[in-house]
């Protein structure tokens, strides 16, 4: 018995939001081809681990589809915090 190679449509770029392969490149078909698009449409990038677990395979998804060289693709604005903090840091100025 052999095993199925995964298809686009089982393979998760993004965990933390549930995207798959294959609903990237249904949107960047559709014309939305920079990693700020795609993450304002499908919220890829947006879970807890804020795109360190997705945005370089995300960024090589789009230069291939796009025929981009990976240097031409610009990878998502980062804004504070980077990392997930407690609520509570930020209601008490920071004083741990």
């Amino acid at each position: 018995m052999s095993k199925k190679e995964p298809g686009p449509e089982t393979i998760y770029v993004c965990r933390c939001e549930e995207i798959t392969l294959s609903e990237i490149h249904e949107w960047i078909d559709r014309g939305y081809d920079t990693v700020e698009e795609l993450k304002r449409i499908l919220r890829v990038g947006m879970g807890p681990c804020q795109g360190r677990g997705c945005q370089d395979i995300l960024m090589r998804e789009i230069a291939k589809k796009t025929g981009k060289p990976l240097t031409e693709v610009a990878p998502a604005t980062v804004r504070p915090p980077v990392k997930p903090i407690k609520i509570g840091l930020l209601a008490d100025g920071g004083k741990d």
